[in-house]
């Protein structure tokens, strides 16, 4: 119950007395709302078929019942409602909105199938002129490249050797094409067709950058989203589970065996029905690690990956800290284990794991706080050092004219401050002083001792005393061994 609602009840309805029974009774959609109602206010509650269809007919009703209400703002009201929810929904942090990296992957993916339909396009056009080039360059965008250099094949020479050795990086390479072109079995194409060709190559090697460029943002939107996940498994593999599941939320709330088999819902629908095997891996299968793991071992591997990949996921979903801490921990878990299944080394527990990889974040977290008051203080410092040069800068100029006055022969007249002004009066005060004492001074001169002598006299009586009071125990405890003789001789 919100503060307002219970302002509102209390307000609007009759109190309740202690020990009495109410004369109404005050009707709620919600059971448990209704028992929180009277636990504060006493307010006696009911919650039945009877209230939720009395409610229904107010809703149905309800610009009957509210004076001053136009046909359209119920609708308008709703409308605006409906926009705050959804806006609320939406409103998360901006650099961690998931939905990015859902649309990148799969522009990614559609940008792979384009390039490689295309760059097959390029190949097969530009080898009806120079059939040769496609056994020498296999590799596409560098296919594109090499066929938008050469163009005309028969124009092809020995001064084009160093463009085309810094197209395909080696030299042997571009000699070859060269051989090549000077005997090849290509027929010969219109200016025309090798304008086009040459034009559809630039497109294929354009696609290509921008391909680079999508990857690279990919990278950098899942270490902002999803960093620990990304750490684990790779930015790749990392997004098509978060596109597969919908978002790092679902990827979250779903189990490690249902993340396992993500991708493989056919294969798994499939062996139900059929009553086979079911699948052990989906698209985790894509990552190195079930790779690098034997036949044997790829199912155990499979399971344990999709293990640590729903932790570093609820870590990624639910931590607000941005940190590859956790995720480089999980990778070095996941290494451990593919040894213990290679060559039986023993792995660490979780928990070990899960304590360092937590005390690197709190370190890093101190040596963050104690960064900043390190900066501030040579702030400071820089501050001070650029205020005494300034101050240094106006003492200088200061002092030469100082100097070019007494050369001249005139005073120089300094700027006088209140500062400095009582300074004078006490040194003046000082000076009066002085004056009276002169003549104590002198006949104490004549008397054969200075104030410097004095002082002297001073020290060598604290002295002595110093040695009289250290003599005094020693007397002391003297005279008591002499009482204790005598008392000794009387008893005697």
């Amino acid at each position: 119950m919100t503060d307002e609602l219970r302002n509102f009840l209390e307000l609007t309805l009759p109190k309740v007395k202690e020990g009495k029974k109410s004369k109404f009774s005050l009707g709620v959609a919600e059971p448990k709302l209704g028992s929180h109602i009277f636990e504060v206010t006493k307010i006696p509650c009911q919650s039945n078929e009877f209230v939720l269809e009395l409610l229904r007919g107010v809703r149905l009703h309800f610009d009957r019942f509210i004076e001053n209400l136009k046909p359209g703002d119920l609708e308008k009201a709703q409308l605006g409602l409906g926009h705050s929810y959804s806006r609320a929904k939406v409103k998360f942090n901006v650099n961690r909105v998931d939905n990015m990296v859902i649309q990148a992957i799969f522009l990614l993916d559609t940008l792979d199938k384009d390039i490689n339909s295309f760059s097959m396009r390029v190949r097969e056009w530009y080898s009806w002129h120079f059939p040769e080039l496609v056994k020498i360059v296999n590799d596409n965008y560098l296919y594109a490249k090499v066929a938008k250099y050469v163009e005309d094949k028969s124009q092809l020479s020995e001064d084009h050797l160093p463009g085309l050795t810094d197209i395909v990086g080696d030299e042997d390479k571009a000699k070859e094409i060269i051989e090549a072109a000077k005997a090849s079995m290509g027929q010969d194409l219109s200016p025309i067709d090798l304008i086009n060709v040459k034009q559809f190559a630039q497109r294929v090697m354009d696609l290509a950058e921008y391909r680079k460029k999508l990857y690279d943002y990919l990278v950098a939107k899942m270490n902002d989203i999803a960093p620990n996940l990304a750490a684990l498994i790779g930015e790749v593999v990392g997004a098509r589970l978060i596109s597969h599941a919908g978002s790092l939320t679902n990827l979250a709330k779903c189990p490690s065996s249902t993340l396992q088999i993500l991708g493989a819902e056919k294969a798994l629908f499939r062996a139900l029905k059929t009553r086979g095997n079911t699948p052990k891996y989906g698209l985790i299968f894509h990552s190195s690690f079930i790779g690098r793991a034997s036949t044997r071992n790829k199912g155990r591997m499979a399971r344990y990956l999709a293990n640590k990949c729903s932790i570093a996921s609820r870590i990624d979903c639910f931590l607000e800290k941005n940190t590859t801490a956790f995720g480089e921990k999980l990778r070095e878990q996941v290494e451990e284990r593919l040894d213990f299944y290679d060559k039986g080394v023993a792995p660490r527990k979780n928990l070990d794991v899960m304590k360092s990889a937590i005390e690197t974040v709190e370190t890093k977290d101190t040596e963050m706080v104690v960064d900043e008051p390190a900066t501030e203080l040579s702030s400071k410092k820089s501050k001070k050092k650029k205020h005494k040069a300034g101050a240094k800068d106006d003492i200088e100029p200061m002092a030469e004219d100082n100097l070019a006055a007494v050369i001249n022969g005139d005073a120089p007249e300094e700027p006088k401050s209140e500062k400095k002004k009582k300074k004078e009066k006490r040194k003046l005060a000082q000076e009066a002083e002085e004056e009276k004492n002169e003549p104590m001074e002198n006949v104490n001169g004549a008397n054969g001792f200075n104030a410097e002598d004095g002082t002297a006299k001073k020290n060598k009586k604290k002295k002595s005393k110093d040695e009289n009071t250290e003599d005094l125990p020693a007397a002391s405890e003297g005279k008591k061994k002499k009482k204790k003789k005598s008392r000794s001789e009387d008893t005697d």
